[in-house]
């Protein structure tokens, strides 16, 4: 049975989940303002991508006969220096939120709470991919340095990502 301990950190996490897509979705307005459709296309996709993270909390906790409980947001960063900035601020996010990912984990393993460990540990490996995807981006941006040509290219390469929703239960 879930503690109320572990029900309160999972719904802190849905929130947090529903926030980093209102963070993601910040980014692609900005992106969109300084006319890189592809880039914002790929923060609108990332957006997606942390709603359905946090349904798939939310949806879990009601299996598990908890209640959810959604609190308001705090204000996401709106401007940035450039994109490279963009996607460092987002690397930096994603790393937060490993470690809310992790510590949640522990808090599931402290109580032998094996249902919620098995949901984190698909958390744990989106993470992973999460974290490459920015690192590897942030490494093109590098690399390009603000050459136009080479941000074009990787504009139009990030146009062409849609979400697809992992097949999980």
């Amino acid at each position: 049975m879930i503690s109320e301990r572990l029900f309160d950190e999972l719904n802190k996490q849905i929130n947090f989940e529903f926030y980093s897509a209102h963070i993601y979705l910040a980014m692609a307005a900005y992106c969109g303002a300084e006319d890189f459709d592809g880039f914002s296309n790929f923060f609108k996709v990332q957006a997606e991508e942390e709603r359905f993270h946090a349904m798939k909390f939310y949806n879990y906790v009601n299996e598990m006969n908890g209640r959810v409980t959604l609190d308001a947001m705090p204000q996401p960063q709106n401007n940035y220096k450039s994109l490279l900035d963009v996607f460092k601020v987002a690397y930096a996010h994603e790393k937060i939120v490993t470690s809310k990912i992790y510590s949640l984990t522990d808090i599931a393993t402290d109580e032998r709470e094996h249902a919620t460990i098995s949901l984190l540990k698909w958390f744990i490996d989106e993470q992973v991919e999460e974290e490459a995807t920015f690192s590897g981006l942030i490494k093109k941006l590098e690399r390009i340095n603000d050459d136009p040509t080479s941000i074009y290219m990787l504009d139009n390469e990030l146009a062409t990502r849609v979400f697809v929703p992992p097949v999980t239960k």
